[in-house]
């Protein structure tokens, strides 16, 4: 359960762009790439989500 926390931590950071390099490299030793893809992914498709949902909220 803390790798998936750590994962979508890295994730949502990864997001926004704002990353020290030091704890980029630690999360490239620890963290499994198959899980950040798979977080990344459903990310992506929860934000895609959200913004169809909201600009169908605003323009009803």
């Amino acid at each position: 359960m803390s790798s998936l926390l750590h994962t979508v931590k890295a994730v949502a950071w990864s997001f926004l762009g704002i990353r020290k390099n030091s704890e980029y490299q630690n999360d490239l030793s620890k963290l499994n790439p198959l899980h950040i893809v798979v977080v990344a992914i459903a990310a992506v498709v929860l934000m895609v989500l959200g913004m169809v949902g909201l600009v169908h909220w605003i323009v009803r």
